[in-house]
């Protein structure tokens, strides 16, 4: 394992990340953790920082498993964002070790791809694009709660695209399969890597047109529009709802401008 002076590393498992105190402040490591490396990928060359797929990892004194959503709350700026970017890495890497197409052993080609080493099929992380949408209605916004969120909090409509569909098709699919809306002026807000595992979050406005709101295809189990002085408990930062959520609150969603 190469070292340099000021190089930071991430290692991450089941949604965790390995994080050193230094001068009462929680960061990336500078001292790689204990045990074997199964691979590394290089994230950034200044500073350098590596992410490191460790079977076990054995943590040196100082370091401890923190939670990779909640670490985005104390990490230095910017940091959140590499140890993201190695949390993909590394959970892609753990599952494409095998060849798809013929079951023969997957190697490293470059830095983000690996090759067959029987039939040639080259593999690269791949993404799963879901959509987001704050839908408005006058001095209103819908917030809604899934059935699968694990606390009580209220979000915003989501949904995966799907194939062969645009994201504006997306949008009003998902808003009406969700809640039985209608919508329209459909506008981009902005997007968000999410990596749990491996999502690209992509955020959109739109304005109510017609119908009443029902849980249509029985993902939600709460929603209806909110006035900004009377909010449920809301989905927490770093994520594109919140950010989007805090921005019609504040009087600023302007797709153009507002990025998370």
């Amino acid at each position: 394992m190469k070292t340099t002076d000021g190089t930071r590393y991430v290692v991450t498992a089941h949604g965790q990340i390995v994080l050193e105190r230094c001068g009462g402040q929680w960061q990336l490591p500078h001292r790689c953790p204990g045990g074997d490396v199964s691979a590394e990928y290089m994230l950034s060359e200044t500073p350098p920082m590596f992410a490191l797929v460790m079977p076990v990892p054995e943590l040196r004194e100082g370091q401890q498993w923190h939670d990779l959503r909640k670490s985005h709350a104390y990490l230095p700026a910017g940091e959140y964002d590499i140890a993201a970017k190695g949390a993909e890495l590394a959970y892609w890497d753990t599952r494409t070790g095998w060849c798809s197409v013929c079951g023969a052993r997957m190697k490293r080609a470059t830095e983000i791809s690996k090759k067959c080493m029987s039939c040639g099929e080259e593999v690269f992380p791949s993404l799963a694009t879901a959509i987001l949408v704050l839908v408005t209605r006058g001095d209103e916004a819908l917030l809604v709660r899934a059935k699968t969120f694990k606390r009580p909090f209220f979000g915003l409509v989501a949904g995966f695209v799907e194939t062969g569909e645009s994201l504006e098709q997306c949008v009003a699919r998902e808003v009406k399969e969700e809640t039985s809306l209608e919508i329209r002026n459909i506008r981009y807000f902005g997007s968000q890597s999410w990596p749990f595992p491996f999502n690209l979050m992509i955020g959109f406005t739109a304005e109510y047109d017609s119908g009443e709101v029902t849980y249509a295809d029985g993902e939600l189990c709460a929603g209806r529009f909110f006035s900004r002085d009377d909010l449920p408990e809301l989905a927490t930062p770093p994520s594109l709802a919140r950010t989007m959520i805090d921005a019609w609150v504040n009087g600023n969603l302007d797709p153009n401008l507002k990025q998370p």
